[in-house]
C-alpha cells in the first residue's frame, strides 16, 4: 500500500488567483547591485509557487527592486522581502501584487 502525503488542499473554494485568472508572463531579470534595503509586506491569498512566481515577477518589475523573496503560507497571509539598493515606493508594491491578482494584507510602516 502507498503511503499519501497530506498537501492540506482539499477546500475547492481556496482556490488561488493564479489559477482563476489569466496572469500576466512579463519576465523581468533582477539588477545585479548588491541589497542595501530591505522591506517585508504581507500579501493574502497565495496558495503555490505559481502564486510566488506571479508575484516574485510583479515586484521585480518594480523600478529600484532587486530581487524578492516569498515565505509561502499556503491559503494564508505569506510574506515578502523586497530586497533593493533603495527604499521602494508603497504605492508601486501595491500595485504590483495587484497587477498579480492578489492583496496586500497589512501595510509596512
Amino acid at each position: 500500500m502507498t503511503d499519501r502525503i497530506e498537501l492540506g488542499l482539499k477546500d475547492a473554494n481556496a482556490g488561488c488567483a493564479c489559477c482563476a485568472v489569466p496572469s500576466n508572463t512579463e519576465a523581468s531579470a533582477p539588477a545585479a547591485a548588491s541589497s542595501s534595503s530591505s522591506e517585508e509586506v504581507l500579501v493574502a491569498g497565495m496558495t503555490c509557487s505559481h502564486c510566488v512566481s506571479s508575484v516574485s515577477e510583479e515586484l521585480a518589475a518594480v523600478d529600484g527592486v532587486e530581487s524578492v523573496d516569498v515565505d509561502l503560507n499556503a491559503g494564508g497571509t505569506s510574506r515578502v522581502t523586497i530586497h533593493s539598493a533603495a527604499p521602494v515606493d508603497p504605492a508601486a508594491v501595491r500595485a504590483a501584487v495587484e497587477e498579480a491578482g492578489y492583496t496586500l494584507a497589512t501595510s509596512q510602516a
